[in-house]
């Protein structure tokens, strides 16, 4: 993690890590340290994710304490439409009149008209929602850029935001590497990093994982050459390479759980059971002398019912398909 003093202006929820790139705590459902957005204060702003929609007004405050006022920013880029990373963008556009949304092209229409999206998310999450994510609101169709395989966003100086397509998480998620600082946005296309016990667990919710298509995803990123990774949840992790091995080997051992589970005709309740006890040494948040208020907050975030459910859904896809899972 990052070692810089924390910024006066925000002591609680900005960071600065280095090349005008300042880490925001869009404090979560009223967490801290849960879902970060970012911001590059280069001579276009841009803000990398902008969290769920109540979390608008703490990163309103946060831009407003690092100079950037409602006339100020350029860009607003989101990894994927979840409402956790994306909830947010119909609110910021409207408090940011003069920002470019920028998102990939199979996200672009759900940020228009959240109609579908917000429905889904209902049956998932039910009376749930509203304390988690809130409401997407929808944003101006002609302030909405879709990008598709690679894109550029343009920061001004000769600095840029390039986009990679990188699926397996969701059909709808690019990686952004910023050319000046080398680093490398992996919104949950590497899972989640849990900055208090360094641990990594997979991110793998229904509808959209795909095993190889993840891990092909994390070797575009590997290819690239980062020189640090900004996980949206949650901060900076300075050894890359080492990351972005253990998010592969993450996925393997769930799913290998999963599939053993699976083949054994289990029902997800002990699908679940089989992989939190397999992977429980794995990581330190479980310790016994880890404080369970972190695992709460992770498992909340990103919890392996939710991760088991996406495994199984591919398993049973592939299945049907008639395909090697």
């Amino acid at each position: 993690m990052n070692d810089e003093s924390r910024t006066p202006a925000g002591p609680d929820v900005i960071t600065p890590l280095g090349h005008d790139v300042y880490q925001i705590d869009t404090r979560m459902a009223g967490y801290d340290g849960i879902t970060a957005g970012y911001l590059i204060r280069a001579d276009r702003p841009c803000l990398v994710e902008t969290g769920t929609a109540p979390s608008a007004p703490v990163v309103r405050d946060a831009l407003a304490a690092l100079g950037v006022g409602p006339g100020d920013l350029a860009t607003v880029v989101v990894t994927h439409i979840h409402l956790d990373h994306a909830g947010g963008v119909g609110d910021i556009a409207e408090l940011y009149p003069n920002a470019e949304i920028v998102v990939h092209e199979r996200g672009a229409r759900h940020l228009a008209d959240p109609s579908r999206l917000m429905a889904s998310a209902r049956m998932v999450y039910g009376d749930e929602l509203d304390e988690l994510f809130g409401e997407l609101l929808p944003t101006p169709a002609e302030r909405i850029r879709a990008v598709e395989q690679t894109g550029v966003v343009d920061l001004g100086g000769g600095r840029r935001l390039e986009s990679h397509y990188s699926p397996g998480h969701a059909k709808h998620h690019v990686g952004l590497l910023d050319s000046l600082s080398g680093d490398l946005y992996v919104g949950d296309a590497a899972g989640i990093y849990i900055p208090e016990t360094g641990d990594q667990r997979p991110a793998t919710p229904p509808p959209d994982f795909d095993l190889g298509v993840a891990l092909n995803s994390l070797r575009t990123f590997a290819d690239l050459r980062p020189t640090r990774l900004l996980f949206s949840h949650y901060g900076p992790v300075t050894e890359v390479d080492r990351a972005l091995e253990r998010s592969g080997e993450e996925l393997r051992l769930w799913v290998e759980e999963t599939r053993r589970a699976h083949r054994s005709g289990l029902d997800l309740d002990h699908a679940v059971a089989m992989v939190a006890e397999r992977t429980r040494q794995r990581y330190a948040v479980f310790a016994d002398d880890a404080d369970p208020a972190i695992a709460a907050k992770f498992e909340r975030l990103s919890g392996a019912a939710a991760n088991v459910a996406g495994i199984l859904h591919w398993l049973e896809k592939t299945e049907a398909a008639g395909q090697p899972a």
